[in-house]
């Protein structure tokens, strides 16, 4: 399957446990929000969004990034 870049905003901070779950991607903050942004395929995006609702976190916005190097 092909992989996209993403960029995935939740709600609020993260705390350690959270920046555990998704340590897998960049992790940056954006004011009162976080920002998740990783290379993911489909089957992975939507397990993340399911990572996403199982802790309980937000989801404020998806956004498939440009990829340049296509």
């Amino acid at each position: 399957m092909r992989k996209h870049s993403y960029r995935i905003t939740i709600a609020d901070g993260l705390g350690e446990i959270g920046r555990e779950a998704f340590s897998d991607f960049r992790i940056e903050a954006d004011g009162a929000d976080t920002v998740l942004i990783g290379e993911l395929d489909q089957a992975a995006l939507y397990g993340t969004l399911n990572r996403i609702l199982s802790l309980g976190f937000e989801l404020v916005e998806l956004h498939r990034l440009t990829n340049t190097a296509e």
